[in-house]
C-alpha cells in the first residue's frame, strides 16, 4: 500500500474517540444525536433540510460566525458536564475527551444534569493529535452542511487552549463498538443493512453536493447510531474539498486510518471520492465478517481483511465462510451475496472502475425488497463433518473465523492508527 507508511516522523493521529470505560454500555460509549422523543431546538434545521451550500475559501473569523452555530464559553461547558467530572465521562480517544452534557432546548444555556436536551461535549486536549486546523475544518463543514444522516454540531468553544465541540447525543454509540466491543449484542441482519444504507446516505450526499466534499475518514469509529439505528456520520477533521473544473483529484497529505485508505491514495497522495468508495467497502466487509479492517491477532495472512475476505466475495459458494458468526446463520443468502458483491466493486484496485457512492445506495435500498430477505435457516452446531472436509451446506457448524484476542486491545495502537502524512503537493 506504498512506502509512504513505513516512513519515520510524526504520525497525525485524529482517530475517534474509542471508549475506554468499560463498565458503560454501548448506548452512552460514544456521543452525538439528540436523545429520541425530544423536542428540538432552535438550532436545528427543520425536518433536517439539506443544506450543502459551501462558500469557499472562509476565514477562521467567518467560520466561528456561522448563524448555525452557537459559540459557548468555557463555563458555560464546565456547568452543562458537571464540570467534566468522570462519572460524565463518555469516553476518550487521541484528541481528548469527550463528556455527557445538557443543555436548556431553547436557550441552549446549561441545564441540570437530567433535564433538557442531552449533548455531547468533545474537549481536545492542548497537546492531543487533533490539532486548531482539524477542529475548525469540523466547524467550517458541520456549520454549514446539514444532512439527516450527519450529525448535528451544535456549537464550539474557543477560549485560550481550550478548543470544544457539542454535538448532538448519540445514544447508541458508535458501529465500532457494535461490531467488535466484548460483551456488546450481536447486529441482526436488518439493523446492519439499516446503518449500511444511513451511511450511503450521508456520503452520497456529500459527493454529490455542488462544492463536491471528501469525507477521508470513513470507518465503523466514524459512524455513530442513534435511539433507532440510523447512521450518521461524524468527525469532519479531515474532510477535503473534492477537485473542481475537469480535475479528476486533489493532491494532499496522506491522512486517514490504516486499512481503510484507498491504496492509489496512500501510494500518490491523490484523493477523489473514489477513496471514500474504497473505505464505504471496507466496512461492508466488517459488516459482512464482524472484524476488524486490520487486525494484529490474527495470522498474518488474515490481518487485513480486504486481502483475506475478496476470495470468499467472488465465490457464493464459499461466502458462508467468512460471514459474522455472531449472526448465528440468521441471514438472507440472497442478500449476503449481494452486499458481497457491492463491497467488492468497492474495494476494487482501480479507483476509475469503483462505483459512485449514489449507485451503491441505489444497490443497497433494492435490498430492502422481501425477496432479499428470506433468512437461511438455524445453524445446526450438532452436525460436522467427519472426514474434516467442508460440507457442502453452509448452515454446518464451521471453525469460527474470528479468534479470541486475549486480554490485550484487539488493534495495536499502530494497527489502528492514522497515516503518517507523507507529501503535500498542489492541486493538479
Amino acid at each position: 500500500m506504498g512506502n509512504c507508511m513505513d516512513k519515520a516522523g510524526a504520525v497525525e493521529n485524529n482517530t475517534t474517540y474509542q471508549s475506554k470505560v468499560g463498565s458503560k454500555s454501548s448506548s452512552s460509549s460514544n456521543p452525538f444525536t439528540t436523545k429520541t422523543g425530544s423536542t428540538r431546538s432552535s438550532w436545528t434545521v427543520p425536518s433536517y433540510k439539506e443544506s450543502r451550500e459551501l462558500p469557499t475559501p472562509r476565514t477562521e473569523g467567518e467560520i466561528l460566525s456561522s448563524p448555525n452555530l452557537k459559540a459557548f464559553s468555557f463555563g458555560e461547558l464546565k456547568a452543562a458536564s458537571k464540570n467534566f467530572r468522570s462519572d460524565s465521562l463518555l469516553g476518550e480517544g487521541g484528541f481528548g475527551y469527550v463528556f455527557k452534557g445538557w443543555i436548556d432546548e431553547q436557550t441552549l444555556a446549561p441545564s441540570k444534569p437530567g433535564s433538557g436536551l442531552v449533548v455531547a461535549i468533545k474537549k481536545l486536549k492542548p497537546e492531543g493529535f487533533q490539532g486548531h486546523k482539524e477542529w475548525l475544518t469540523e466547524v467550517d463543514y458541520l456549520g454549514q452542511l446539514h444532512h439527516q444522516n450527519l450529525v448535528k454540531l451544535i456549537g464550539y468553544c474557543l477560549d485560550g487552549d481550550n478548543r470544544l465541540l457539542v454535538y448532538e447525543y448519540m445514544p447508541k454509540g458508535s458501529l465500532e463498538n457494535h461490531l467488535f466491543r466484548r460483551g456488546a449484542d450481536p447486529l441482526p441482519w436488518g439493523i446492519r443493512l439499516k446503518v449500511a444504507i444511513g451511511a450511503a446516505k450521508g456520503l452520497s450526499f456529500l459527493h454529490d453536493a455542488e462544492n463536491q466534499v471528501i469525507y477521508r475518514d470513513f470507518k465503523a469509529s466514524n459512524i455513530l447510531l442513534d435511539s433507532d439505528f440510523n447512521a450518521k456520520l461524524s468527525d469532519f477533521g479531515l474532510a477535503k474539498a473534492g477537485p473542481t473544473g475537469d480535475r479528476t483529484h486533489v493532491s494532499t497529505q496522506v491522512m486517514g486510518t490504516r486499512g481503510y485508505a484507498a491504496p492509489e491514495y496512500v501510494a500518490t497522495g491523490r484523493l477523489s471520492v473514489k477513496a471514500d468508495v474504497y473505505s464505504y467497502g471496507v466496512v461492508l466487509l466488517e459488516l459482512l465478517t464482524g472484524r476488524r479492517a486490520l487486525d494484529k491477532s490474527k495470522p498474518a495472512s488474515e490481518q487485513n481483511l480486504v486481502d483475506w475476505a475478496r476470495p470468499y466475495l467472488r465465490d457464493k459458494r464459499r461466502l458462508y465462510r467468512i460471514m459474522d458468526s455472531k449472526l448465528g446463520g440468521q441471514y438472507p443468502k440472497k442478500g449476503a451475496h449481494a452486499v458481497a458483491s457491492i463491497a467488492l466493486q468497492c474495494i476494487g484496485n482501480d479507483a476509475k472502475a469503483r462505483p459512485a457512492m449514489s449507485e451503491v445506495l441505489e444497490k443497497l435500498d433494492q435490498l430492502q425488497d422481501p425477496k432479499y430477505n428470506v433468512a437461511a435457516p438455524q445453524a445446526d452446531t450438532k452436525r460436522t463433518s467427519s472426514s474434516g472436509s467442508v460440507p457442502k451446506s453452509p448452515m454446518k457448524a464451521q471453525p469460527s473465523p474470528r479468534r479470541p484476542s486475549g486480554s490485550a486491545s484487539p488493534l495495536p495502537a499502530a494497527a489502528g492508527s492514522p497515516l503518517p502524512a507523507c507529501r503535500t503537493a498542489q492541486v493538479h
